[in-house]
């Protein structure tokens, strides 16, 4: 299993940092999406975690890669773009093709799931994977040597705003010595459940509402980040 290499210069420069924050457009205001990227990318934010859904895999529906390509027009970060959608396989191109660095799937929604994450990597993009949190986590231990990443979600995708659950630990602390690529956790994350998620193994903090529910993005961040006493 390896560490993924990374080939953006600010991803980078974030790695040595240990602790990555990535806040979720999700929660951003979608009237003035190109501002608010912009914003956040100011505050000093790492990656720009994108969620994809399609009313299928999860019941709600959000943006696509013509929007994603003109995200990409505003920042030079890497873009996390998180499928929630079923058989992302017929869709990866397209959202390489948009703008994503990343690219990670959720297990189950992906019929041959080492054929998506082989297509994504022969896209060039970083491969991702990512389970609900009543999945378990063997679910997705077979394929820890095919992906760059692993997305642990501490509440069922599909909307923002939700409680984190703390029982979700544990899987982050068991996956950490099976794994030496990246761990990222979402779902609730403020500066307690984030500071609880490092301390577990985590790597990545995908935080919605407690980045954009903020007048000042810039010091929301900063307290994230100093959770981890960074």
């Amino acid at each position: 299993m390896r560490k993924p290499e990374i080939q953006s210069e600010a991803l980078n420069t974030a790695v040595t940092q240990k602790t990555l924050i990535a806040p979720s457009i999700l929660s951003a205001d979608f009237s003035r999406l190109g501002e608010e990227i912009e914003d956040i990318e100011k505050g000093g934010c790492d990656i720009i975690h994108i969620d994809v859904m399609d009313g299928r895999f999860v019941p709600n529906l959000t943006l696509g890669p013509p929007v994603i390509k003109h995200f990409r027009k505003v920042s030079k970060l890497p873009f996390d773009v998180h499928l929630m959608i079923d058989e992302p396989i017929n869709s990866v191109a397209d959202y390489r093709k948009a703008g994503a660095d990343w690219i990670t799937i959720h297990v189950e929604a992906a019929s041959d799931v080492s054929a998506t994450l082989t297509a994504i990597g022969d896209l060039g993009a970083k491969r991702g994977i990512s389970l609900r949190p009543m999945t378990p986590l063997s679910a997705v231990e077979p394929y820890l040597d095919q992906v760059d990443l692993v997305l642990i979600m501490t509440v069922e995708p599909g909307f923002g705003g939700q409680s984190f659950m703390p029982e979700m630990l544990k899987k982050i602390r068991t996956l950490r010595p099976k794994f030496t690529g990246l761990i990222s956790v979402d779902g609730g994350i403020n500066v307690e459940t984030g500071r609880a998620s490092l301390e577990a193994g985590a790597d990545i903090l995908v935080a919605g509402t407690s980045v954009f529910g903020q007048e000042d993005r810039a010091q929301a961040i900063a307290s994230l980040r100093r959770a981890a006493g960074k």
